[in-house]
């Protein structure tokens, strides 16, 4: 790759250089917390903290410049890059620095509201069953082959992905996948990616505190898709059941980008017939594809998991991985922790953990519990403090509908009084003649939907997933739903 110098930097940025570009860069960053001898630090505005209060503290520490969308101050003496946009030439930067490393991976970017991680994993798998070494980059862990380690945030920072994925490459990966969540588009994470695929997975409300409107959210989406990213993907996988994909589809084909479609319900590239679903067996259906048909097992449960499992093929086979290994990789693959996961016991109802926390998830997740339940269907959910508050009302409405009995409690309350967050779900349930009780202590919550079960119950703890902390204002403590549920569950053999 050679050395890199802040004038090549500079000249790939566009920007405009203070000093006299020969300072040797190793690395990029915007967290100043990362920054060392060879680093270039990017000089951020954020919502709360203003990068450039760093500068001096970075310089002393040896970085090799700066970049900004100011001009330099009077009196520094190092190397200054000025930029237009800061987030723009961090993702830039970032590639250029590690040597493009998308370029040289079949690299899958996911997103969509709900299903991104499982169809991460379900990638993940059919890759491992083709022989490819691959990486992944999740909600729940950052993995390269069987290295992992706990995930920050959905979608990292382009410096983080890009030495993620450089790093796959030095390990021998040849393929990777990402999930891209809609503010992490928006914020230039996933800039300058080259994606061999952009799979869709659906569109519904979520995230409005941020993107206002369901418009502006589709369109931060759609930039993975339509080359304002900096590099058109190979194809797009789009499943177009979902009103929002249907809309993508027909204006990726009108631009002339390969479009592969998904569906259960229409015609389509791939789609889904026969479809049986057991809390037991997991998930069967006949699968139709452009190379060939085939009998699909799955230890997955639910529909929800139909369109995952579709999407991730069409992936594969944009991939070049062929039908057989496929159809093995879906028999193997578990998903995601958290997602309709069911907590072992030898009890005679069922408790199951789901990370759903919008009213779209919650809805798919109840109605396949009711389509498995002989007895009752008991739910536990709440919703996250400084997030979106128009969705409480409605996952309100859900759970009074699909259940026969609600415990509203808190979910990460973060800066938000649990109380008033419950009174806002609460309106959603009142009125609807379902059996509920309001408990803010999640802990108290779980003991009693899970001391009330009978015989043949649905016990659904929703929300937190794979999560193993509570937020409560700027505090972080551990909470493991699948841990209080056994405690629960020990607790309901002891008093029996």
């Amino acid at each position: 790759m050679g050395v890199i110098t802040t004038q090549k930097v500079a000249r790939e940025l566009n920007a405009e250089l203070f000093g006299d570009g020969s300072a040797e860069v190793t690395g990029v960053t915007h967290d100043s917390r990362q920054a060392e001898g060879g680093t270039l630090f990017v000089a951020i505005k954020g919502a709360t903290v203003d990068g450039h209060r760093f500068v001096d503290d970075v310089m002393r520490r040896g970085a090799a410049g700066i970049v900004s969308e100011s001009a330099h101050e009077p009196g520094f003496s190092g190397e200054w890059l000025k930029v237009s946009n800061a987030r723009e030439a961090l993702a830039k930067a970032a590639a250029v620095i590690n040597d493009d490393p998308s370029h040289q991976l079949d690299l899958v970017g996911i997103t969509g509201t709900n299903g991104k991680t499982t169809t991460t994993y379900l990638c993940f798998a059919l890759a491992e069953a083709a022989r490819q070494k691959a990486a992944m980059l999740t909600t729940v862990e950052y993995r390269i082959g069987e290295q992992s380690e706990e995930a920050v945030r959905t979608t990292p920072e382009a410096s983080d992905t890009n030495r993620f994925l450089r790093e796959a490459v030095n390990q021998g990966c040849t393929m990777a996948v990402m999930e891209a969540s809609s503010q992490a588009i928006d914020l230039h994470r996933c800039d300058w990616l080259r994606f061999k695929v952009a799979v869709f997975t659906n569109l519904t409300r979520d995230h409005l505190d941020y993107h206002e409107t369901m418009e502006n959210y589709f369109d931060a989406k759609k930039k993975l898709f339509d080359g304002r990213l900096g590099e058109k993907p190979g194809s797009c996988v789009v499943n177009i059941d979902d009103e929002w994909g249907a809309k993508l589809s027909q204006e990726l084909r009108s631009n002339g980008l390969r479009v592969v479609t998904c569906s259960q319900d229409a015609e389509a590239d791939l789609s889904a017939t026969n479809i049986e679903v057991s809390l037991i067996k997991g998930t069967s259906f006949n699968l139709k594809t452009p190379a060939g048909d085939v009998v699909v097992s799955s230890p997955l449960v639910g529909r929800p998991h139909v369109y995952n499992m579709l999407s991730a093929t069409a992936t594969a086979l944009e991939l070049g991985y062929d039908l057989d290994s496929i159809k093995q990789g879906l028999a193997k693959c578990v998903g995601a922790p958290g997602r309709f996961e069911r907590v072992p016991h030898e009890g005679d109802f069922a408790v199951v953990v789901d990370y759903a926390h919008t009213d779209d998830a919650l809805l798919n997740t109840l109605k396949t519990a009711r389509d498995l339940t002989e007895g009752r269907i008991i739910t536990v959910f709440g919703c996250g403090g400084d997030r979106d508050r128009t969705k409480r009302k409605p996952m309100g409405e859900i759970a009074a509908e699909y259940s026969d009995l609600v415990i509203i409690t808190s979910d990460n309350p973060r800066n938000e009084d649990p109380l008033k967050i419950i009174d806002e779900i609460e309106v959603g349930v009142k009125g609807k003649g379902v059996e509920y009780f309001a408990i803010s202590d999640r802990r108290e919550a779980i003991f009693k939907a899970v001391l009330a079960a009978q015989s043949n119950d649905v016990v659904i703890i929703a929300g937190k997933g794979h999560e193993t902390y509570q937020i409560v204002n700027a505090n972080k403590f551990h909470f493991d739903d699948r841990e209080v549920a056994l405690e629960a569950i020990e607790r309901r053999s002891e008093v029996a």
